[in-house]
C-alpha cells in the first residue's frame, strides 16, 4: 500500500513536470502583443498552420505556410531554427494550439501562439487595409436589417465545430419562427469585409437586431433553449 502511494506520487510529479515544460515553451498571447513580438524579433519565423487555400486568401506578412492538416508538417517544421522564437497562428486558435504542442515536442524552445487566431488579428485592426470588398458590403448588410420583424444574423463557418452543432436547430428555427424572426446565416469566410467592419473575432457570433439596432450579441456555442429565450 505504501509502495503504491509512493508510485502514484512519483507518477504525478513526472506528468506535472512534463506539462509544465510544454506550457513554458508555448506562450499564448493576444494579437497586439503578438505583432509587437514579431517586430522585436529579427527575421521572425512565422508559421501559418492553415490550409494552402486559407493562406492564399490572406495571411500575416512574411508568414510561411506549414499546413497542420497536411502530411509534411513535421518535415517542414524541422527545417526551422529551433533555438529561435517561432510565431504560430491559424484561423481561430484550435489548430495552432495543437501545432504549438507538437513544435514543443520537436524541441522548439520559444513558441508564441496567437490567441484567437487571425480572426482576432483582423478584429484588432492589424491586417493591411484593402479596397477590395470580400462578400457582402455594409449597404447590403443594412438592407437585411430593414424589417419590421426581429432579425438574427448568424456568422458561422463550415470548419467551426460549435457552428456545426448549432446548424440543425438554427435551420429549423428559420422555419418555425419565420413569422416573428428573420434568421440569416452568413459564412464568415465568404464575408471577410463585414467581419472586419463589425469586429467579429469569434465564431459563431449571433447578432439580434430590432429596428436595425443591436439588441443582443453572443459569441460561441449557445443551446437551442437559451437561444429561443432571447428570440421571444
Amino acid at each position: 500500500m505504501k509502495f503504491h502511494s509512493i508510485f502514484l506520487l512519483i507518477f504525478s510529479f513526472v506528468v506535472l513536470s512534463c506539462n509544465g515544460q510544454t506550457s513554458k515553451n508555448v506562450k499564448t498571447i493576444e494579437a497586439k502583443a503578438f505583432a509587437e513580438k514579431i517586430k522585436e524579433t529579427p527575421n521572425s519565423q512565422i508559421l501559418d498552420v492553415r490550409t494552402p487555400e486559407e493562406f492564399a486568401s490572406d495571411h500575416i506578412d512574411n508568414a510561411k505556410n506549414v499546413n497542420w492538416l497536411g502530411n509534411t508538417f513535421v518535415t517542414d517544421a524541422e527545417k526551422l531554427d529551433k533555438s529561435k522564437p517561432v510565431f504560430v497562428y491559424c484561423k481561430s486558435g484550435g489548430r495552432s494550439q495543437k501545432a504549438s504542442e507538437k513544435l514543443s515536442e520537436l524541441g522548439f524552445t520559444t513558441i508564441y501562439q496567437l490567441d484567437g487566431g487571425i480572426l482576432k488579428w483582423d478584429a484588432a485592426g492589424l491586417s493591411k487595409p484593402s479596397d477590395k470588398i470580400i462578400g457582402m458590403c455594409s449597404q447590403e448588410y443594412a438592407e437585411l436589417l430593414n424589417s419590421d420583424k426581429k432579425v438574427l444574423i448568424d456568422f458561422y463557418a463550415e470548419w467551426c465545430a460549435p457552428c456545426k452543432k448549432m446548424t440543425p436547430y438554427l435551420l429549423q428555427m428559420q422555419k418555425d419562427l419565420a413569422n416573428n424572426v428573420t434568421i440569416i446565416r452568413l459564412n464568415a469566410d465568404e464575408n471577410k469585409t463585414l467581419m472586419a467592419e463589425l469586429k467579429i473575432s469569434e465564431l459563431p457570433t449571433l447578432l439580434l437586431y430590432k429596428n436595425a439596432a443591436v439588441k443582443w450579441k453572443h459569441s460561441g456555442f449557445i443551446s437551442e433553449d437559451d437561444l429561443k429565450k432571447q428570440l421571444q
